[in-house]
């Protein structure tokens, strides 16, 4: 694959999760998070994407996204559970994304707030309509995803190197 064509990352922030004295770690999802993820899942397929590898924050509340949102899709692809993705820092997801291998097309990372907004915004120079304002405007509740477009390497993903093409909410 060529590194001119065009890449897409999706960013999902985790459905909502139940509050608990625990181990925030260990947190499952709450009734709304178990109906919100499976209908994020039936959105990224009526997108389009069609998603090449998904790393997924290794909390509980991200693995039960992942499986109810995978079970929408007509294929599950890989999927690389990561530790560091959970309380990742901006420039840690970026570090993260740019040793995706340059055979992924369109990569989805399942983790948390305040990175996944963080992340969305830090890599969108531009967006399509009104998603920048809606996303800003709106933040990064959960079970939200942005998809990002750029072209280049995964090495190459800085700041600003994207177009916001869609920002979805499970309000929208």
């Amino acid at each position: 694959m060529s590194v001119d064509t065009p890449r897409r990352i999706v960013l999902l922030r985790h459905a909502k999760a139940e509050w608990s004295q625990d181990s925030d770690h260990e947190r499952p999802l709450a009734e709304r998070g178990r109906k919100d993820a499976p209908v994020a899942g039936r959105k990224l397929v009526d997108s389009g994407i069609v998603v090449d590898l998904a790393l997924c924050s290794t909390s509980a509340r991200t693995h039960e996204t992942w499986k109810l949102a995978v079970h929408e899709m007509p294929k599950r692809p890989k999927t690389v559970y990561a530790e560091r993705l959970y309380e990742a820092s901006l420039g840690e997801l970026i570090a993260l994304i740019n040793e995706t291998p340059d055979e992924v097309r369109n990569l989805l990372i399942i983790g948390h707030n305040p990175g996944m907004h963080a992340l969305a915004d830090a890599l969108s120079a531009s967006a399509e309509g009104d998603t920048l304002a809606r996303m800003t405007h709106g933040g990064f509740p959960t079970a939200a995803f942005a998809v990002i477009e750029f072209s280049g390497s995964w090495k190459g993903v800085e700041h600003g190197v994207g177009k916001l093409i869609e920002y979805w909410t499970p309000n929208d």
